[in-house]
């Protein structure tokens, strides 16, 4: 008996699924160990740097392929679909571990720049180790925010948190996305409440900066204003009692509003406002 051509379909596309499988089996492994040639030590061939961009990209656009054509079947041809839960599972997991070798060979690219432009004597012995040193104490909030804005375009999110900004539940693909650095700074105990009490996305981050200092980092996966965060921020502080403390918001678009001694900048910016003041600066 033949099948009908809705069977053949999704039959098809699940082949489509398997063989994107197979390929990123033997892709990430050729990509692990090209990320593993770059070091901060050695030179490394721009051949190298180009091929381990596009393959990165041609990963990535697999694991598109193989969610849309996941969600196609789960929905339209579900009745002809078979779920392969340990084959997800492994998807994922090629996914989360291309992402981290990508985000820290940017971040090695990153050191080496810094290091060529010291030898040049373009930059102060400040600069050398670059703004997200300087941002965050964290080795891990350092690698996470590089990551984060190198690969902006391919990030997604499922947990919301409690800023209550509403692109928590939407992910809009073409539109312009953002970072946002953000800083309050104020009485010990208030920065307790603030850092105890909110519950952030999985790519935000915040960090006790010091006793009477926060850090911290919103990924913004929509477009969106500058006063709109402001008035986040200011809710959250009003919520936890702590209105009182200064807060600085840095929007960032990209790596090259990342250069120079930021650092003064925003110590300039943050000794100048008053109390309770909630400040956007552009740099």
């Amino acid at each position: 008996m033949s099948k009908d051509p809705m069977q053949r379909y999704a039959e098809s596309l699940e082949k489509t699924i398997q063989h994107n499988y197979s390929y990123l089996k033997e892709a990430v492994e050729d990509f692990k160990g090209l990320c593993m040639v770059v070091t901060p030590e050695k030179h490394t061939p721009q051949d190298i740097i180009v091929d381990i961009r596009e393959l990165y990209k041609e990963i990535r656009d697999r694991l598109a392929e193989i969610k849309a054509i996941q969600s196609l079947l789960q929905g339209k041809y579900r009745q002809y679909y078979r779920r392969d839960s340990l084959r997800e599972k492994a998807i994922a997991e090629y996914g989360f571990y291309t992402k981290n070798l990508y985000s820290k060979f940017e971040y090695i690219l990153l050191q080496k720049q810094a290091l060529a432009r010291k030898k040049e004597g373009e930059i102060s012995k400040e600069e050398e180790r670059g703004f997200p040193y300087q941002w965050f104490h964290s080795s891990d909030h350092q690698v996470t925010f590089v990551r984060n804005l190198r690969i902006l375009e391919d990030l997604d999110y499922e947990t919301p948190s409690d800023l209550g900004i509403e692109e928590r539940r939407e992910v809009l693909q073409g539109k312009v996305r953002s970072l946002s650095l953000f800083c309050f700074r104020g009485e010990a105990s208030l920065i307790n409440e603030v850092y105890s009490r909110v519950r952030f996305r999985e790519h935000d981050l915040i960090e006790r900066y010091a006793p009477e200092e926060l850090h911290g980092l919103l990924t913004h996966l929509r477009e969106i204003e500058p006063p709109e965060v402001e008035k986040v921020f200011k809710r959250v502080l009003e919520n936890l009692n702590a209105s009182r403390l200064k807060c600085l918001h840095i929007p960032i678009h990209s790596q090259k509003e990342l250069e120079g001694d930021l650092s003064h900048t925003i110590k300039k910016a943050l000794d100048a406002m008053e109390e309770g003041e909630i400040k956007t600066i552009i740099i």
